[in-house]
């Protein structure tokens, strides 16, 4: 079965950036640590308060860049995220995802606010302006692009990986899309205890 588009596009920027390949670390996805991109953000949240990474600082942070009218890879994402800081008990209680909206034309806040609530808490939906959005992704060189379909239905491709920060902000782990649960949750679980 073939890769989704934006699989295939976050395989082929990997490998531009030479991140594919590396040589082995501590952490089951790929080790960022030291990296100079995905410093940090600064969005809104649904409410029109501005949100940066250093929020969240003393908590494990996971970074998802997508849409909320993403047919499988965002909510299929948002659910494993959701089920690993279940799993980790009292420990996921230090563990926030950030949602970063590619398609703020669509996700307005009343939408951004009904998609956090569906993955509940430690769930955070963000966006901001066209030009705030590619700024953010180039920060963290996440690419997407809208693709225009029939009628005025359109999907978003994107870059399909979380970002984990540690509990200085610190990025440290690129998880790709599709890794096993155990692996992510080893990872996190890394992260919380570090």
């Amino acid at each position: 079965m073939p890769l989704p588009s934006s699989t295939r596009r976050a395989t082929l920027l990997l490998a531009a950036l030479g991140l594919a390949g590396c040589s082995k670390s501590a952490f089951n996805g790929i080790d960022l640590t030291g990296a100079s991109y995905a410093q940090g953000f600064e969005l809104l949240d649904p409410e029109g308060q501005v949100r940066r990474l250093s929020d969240f600082r003393g908590k494990v942070v996971v970074v998802f860049f997508g849409y909320t009218q993403c047919p499988d890879v965002c909510p299929t994402t948002m659910g494993e995220l959701r089920a690993v800081r279940e799993e980790l008990g009292e420990l996921g209680e230090d563990l926030v995802t950030v949602f970063i909206s590619v398609d703020p034309e669509r996700d307005t806040p009343e939408i951004l606010r009904d998609y956090q609530k569906a993955f509940g808490k430690g769930f955070h939906a963000l966006s901001g302006s066209p030009e705030q959005v590619r700024q953010t992704a180039k920060e963290f060189k996440v690419v997407y692009q809208r693709v225009e379909g029939e009628s005025a239905h359109y999907t978003v491709d994107h870059t399909a990986a979380s970002f984990l920060f540690d509990r200085q902000g610190r990025v440290r782990v690129y998880s790709r899309y599709g890794t096993p649960a155990p692996a992510l949750k080893a990872d996190l679980e890394a992260l919380l205890k570090g």
